[in-house]
């Protein structure tokens, strides 16, 4: 890998790829590095499309990186890849996709991640998003995440569009049973004429599942956002959607809730705020001896913290 692939798994992982437990990363559609272990396998599907991880029972605290970099322009990447999680097991998974464009073509990374997990194990997943390059060619990403939760799993989703991503289709479905628990981050930030959709389909079929959805995110310049939920209470479950905007310039942003209670012990609950950055808040940093320029931008920082 050279400096520009450095840079861009710097920008999409938390942590050193090579102190992870397993990993693969794939660059321009190619896998070119893998590490597995007893624990954690990795196999490639056999025609080419993307990889299945195997997450044996009884693992813990396993930590696993499977990151995207693309430096091809023109270059258009589908990748699918499966999540087994075994019963009981608790695993980190740090995912991302770096997108560095230099040309005036497009280059395109549709990421489909599915997970299956088992009873009561747990997932954290861990998603960024970052576009470089000064070319033309737009830089898209479109990550698709399926989520199938048996009896007493739990899983956290932490995403974020960090920078540089010119348009994106950011879709999440999942369907809970029993006693499960779906906690789901999402920041973005958008500016010039770059264009975000998110899109949360849950359905919670067994008793007592519940599902935590909280969207933060900026819009700025002529940018435009646009977030749908809908979540499907069939049981005695709860569900809590929270959309919260800030919009700065020409941007502007759409919310869309939508919930379905088809049983009287189903709590739905969904919130949106949209707006722009309240006067107060300037003028309270302002007169801190911050100009208003790094006053908008301590707010932005703070509230996509």
């Amino acid at each position: 890998m050279n400096k520009t692939d450095e840079q861009l798994l710097n920008n999409v992982l938390d942590n050193n790829i090579h102190e992870a437990d397993s990993y693969n990363v794939r660059k321009n559609g190619k896998s070119i590095d893998r590490k597995t272990n007893p624990y954690i396998d990795i196999i490639s599907k056999e025609d080419g499309s993307g990889i299945d991880i195997y997450v044996k029972e009884n693992t813990l605290f396993g930590i696993i990186d499977i990151p995207v970099i693309i430096t091809d322009s023109g270059l258009t990447d589908v990748v699918y890849n499966d999540f087994h999680i075994g019963k009981n097991s608790n695993v980190i998974i740090v995912a991302g996709c770096g997108v560095h464009n230099t040309d005036r073509h497009d280059s395109v990374h549709d990421g489909i991640h599915r997970f299956y997990l088992e009873e009561n194990s747990k997932v954290k997943y861990i998603e960024k998003h970052y576009g470089s390059g000064k070319g033309t060619g737009k830089k898209i990403l479109n990550p698709v995440t399926e989520i199938t939760m048996k009896k007493g799993s739990s899983m956290t989703i932490d995403s974020t569009q960090i920078e540089g991503v010119d348009k994106t289709l950011r879709v999440t479905k999942a369907i809970l049973d029993e006693a499960t628990t779906l906690v789901i981050n999402e920041k973005i930030k958008t500016y010039k004429d770059q264009y975000a959709k998110t899109e949360f389909v849950v359905t919670l079929n067994g008793e007592n599942a519940s599902c935590h959805v909280t969207s933060r995110s900026v819009a700025t310049d002529n940018s435009y956002q646009e977030f749908t939920s809908n979540v499907v209470g069939n049981t005695k479950s709860f569900a809590h959607v929270e959309c919260d905007a800030i919009i700065q310039d020409k941007a502007s942003v759409k919310a869309i809730p939508e919930i379905y209670a088809n049983n009287v012990d189903a709590n739905l609950i969904h919130e949106a705020a949209i707006g722009k950055i309240a006067g107060a808040q300037l003028i309270k940093l302002m007169s801190l001896g911050l100009t208003e320029k790094e006053a908008e931008e301590a707010i932005i920082n703070g509230f996509l913290k």
